[in-house]
C-alpha cells in the first residue's frame, strides 16, 4: 500500500494541527496505521497508532490527552490531531502501516511508509 501524509504547517504553542495519512488500495481498511515522529538529532519514534478494527488506540506517554488517532475506513484516511501543542512536538511526522494485530513500536515492524510532513510549533 502506497501511504501520503499531509497537514503539517508552522504553529504556534498552544495550537492545533491536524495530520491526514490516506492510503492507495483496498487493503487498508485491514492495516494498523500508525504515526511516528524524528526531530533532528533523534530517533523516530512512535506517537500513535490505531488498529485495523479501530479499537485500542495507543499513544506515548507525552501526548496523551493532547493528540487523538482515528480512522475513516471508507476514506482510506486515517487522522492525527494534534491540539495542545508544545516546541517539544517539533518533528517530521511520518505515517506508516502493517498488518500485525496490535500497535507495533519500531518504524522496523513497519512495511509501509508515507513521506513526512513537518510540523514545526514556534511562537
Amino acid at each position: 500500500v502506497q501511504l501520503q501524509a499531509f497537514g503539517g504547517g508552522l504553529v504556534q504553542p498552544g495550537g492545533s494541527l491536524r495530520l491526514s495519512c490516506t492510503g492507495s488500495g483496498d487493503s487498508f481498511s485491514r492495516l494498523t496505521v500508525s504515526w511516528f515522529r524524528q526531530a533532528p538529532g533523534k530517533e523516530r519514534e512512535l506517537v500513535a497508532g490505531i488498529k485495523w478494527s479501530d479499537s485500542g488506540p495507543s499513544y506515548v506517554d507525552s501526548v496523551k490527552g493532547r493528540f487523538t488517532i482515528s480512522r475513516d475506513n471508507p476514506k482510506n484516511t486515517v487522522y492525527l490531531e494534534m491540539n495542545s501543542l508544545r516546541p517539544e512536538d517539533t518533528a517530521v511526522y511520518y505515517c506508516a502501516a502493517n498488518r500485525a494485530l496490535w500497535v507495533a513500536i519500531l518504524p522496523s515492524q513497519y512495511h509501509s511508509w508515507g513521506q513526512g510532513t513537518l510540523v514545526t510549533v514556534s511562537s
